[in-house]
């Protein structure tokens, strides 16, 4: 018997059909485990955990936080992305855009696996240019967030939400098509400029999603202002 795919009737179901789907994402986070057991017992004392735009070290933490710190949070932020959507008032809304919710599950994960990676690497005395990896991560991230945003339904967990796209589908809509337009330009802008200049890609990274945050936040509310007022309103 075949599998049932999830309909904009059903909603968000969690199901071991739906978990079994993100198996990629248990090898990521397995691996990452495995690799804290390993790299614990040979990490010094301070193991570098933060770094400045030229990619030195200039924060330290315990070789326990090194090698496992970033798994636990990145099996939370993946427990808590399956969990969240079961209490969403408007989870019928997720089967619309189900295949860019397990996408993004899956990159986030990526992501910070591949941080993760770049960070004990360091911590284990390696090379590691994290100036490129952390830019070209988020970067990508970006892109693809962007290049999908517009198809993200009404709903009070993922997508842009102020109180202005919460109170209007419309304004959700709409906000979200420039949102996705934002997020692409910056993403493309933070990776192209990494051959030439990492601290122009880290501000463009930056400037570009402050701009997106203020953008789509003042944009929302113009919009919501200026909806056509309902039948029989002052």
């Amino acid at each position: 018997m075949g599998e049932s795919t999830p309909t904009p009737q059903d909603g968000y179901r969690l199901d071991w059909p739906e978990v079994r789907r993100d198996w990629p994402v248990w090898i990521l986070l397995l691996g990452s485990f495995i690799a804290g057991l390993w790299a614990y017992p040979h990490l010094p004392e301070r193991v570098p955990i933060h770094w400045d735009v030229q990619g030195r070290p200039d924060g330290w933490g315990s070789p326990f936080w090194a090698a496992f710190g970033v798994p636990l949070l990145n099996l939370g932020v993946y427990v808590l992305m399956l969990i969240s959507p079961l209490i969403d008032p408007k989870r019928v809304n997720y089967a619309r855009f189900a295949g860019f919710y397990r996408g993004l599950r899956w990159l986030i994960v990526a992501f910070m696996t591949a941080v993760y990676a770049a960070a004990l690497a360091a911590g284990l005395g390696y090379s590691v240019d994290i100036a490129l990896i952390v830019p070209l991560a988020v970067g990508l991230l970006w892109i693809y967030i962007g290049n999908s945003l517009g198809r993200v339904r009404f709903n009070y967990f993922v997508g842009i939400r102020t109180p202005w796209t919460l109170a209007d589908e419309t304004v959700w809509q709409r906000t979200h098509r420039l949102g996705g337009k934002l997020f692409v330009v910056t993403g493309l802008l933070t990776v192209g400029a990494l051959p030439f200049s990492r601290a122009a890609s880290f501000w463009f990274l930056l400037c570009g999603s402050l701009v997106t945050v203020i953008g789509t936040l003042v944009y929302s509310a113009v919009l919501y202002l200026r909806r056509p007022r309902e039948e029989g309103g002052e």
